[in-house]
């Protein structure tokens, strides 16, 4: 039995998941709403625009979200500093927070959704102005419960945080009123 579906080159994740490890071998998989992305970062690429206001007020850009994983851009300066003129912590929490959510909103199907149970963030270097990269991957996206991390470098690829999230899948009327961004419903088929 084939634990992931390929199809056009694609993975997908199937209705009725159970769980997969992304590190490992599947435990089950099914059809789950897709982004139409290509599979690597792309330079020629153009950004798109995150599509949640704290996104558009951070000026996060959304590079990458399919196959559970993402990677979102953010352009540091002096109007995100804390008062030890750095990088405020709250902002680069957001920045590994939006990229570990799309990364496993790409693992639910259509009618799921979820929502945060723990946010963990190790700050590893001070940034001023600095290009920041969030690259995320979901680790397990089990039935109920899912594990993304995350690694924020900058744009010498030097890792300045690392964060992690747990994750709990909503489903029925737990997921109403909250729906994934539009960005990652187009490519699916509802």
């Amino acid at each position: 039995m084939n634990d992931i579906i390929h199809n056009d080159n694609k993975r997908q994740f199937a209705n009725g998941q159970i769980s997969c490890d992304l590190r490992g071998k599947p435990d089950a998989a099914g059809p789950k709403a897709q982004l139409n992305m290509n599979s690597r970062e792309r330079p020629d690429m153009e950004p798109e625009q995150f599509p949640a206001p704290i996104g558009k007020l951070l000026g996060l850009n959304l590079l990458q979200a399919e196959n559970g994983m993402a990677v979102v851009e953010f352009v540091a300066d002096e109007r995100h500093a804390n008062p030890a003129g750095t990088l405020h912590g709250g902002v680069l929490s957001d920045i590994a927070d939006a990229a570990m959510g799309f990364a496993y909103y790409t693992t639910l199907a259509a009618d799921e959704s979820f929502t945060a149970l723990e946010l963990k963030i190790n700050f590893l270097r001070p940034v001023w102005k600095a290009t920041l990269r969030a690259k995320a991957r979901v680790v397990r996206a089990g039935k109920l419960v899912g594990l993304v991390e995350c690694d924020v470098v900058d744009e010498k690829k030097r890792l300045v945080a690392r964060a992690s999230i747990t994750c709990l899948t909503l489903r029925g009327q737990l997921a109403e009123g909250r729906r994934p961004p539009a960005l990652l419903t187009r490519g699916s088929e509802a």
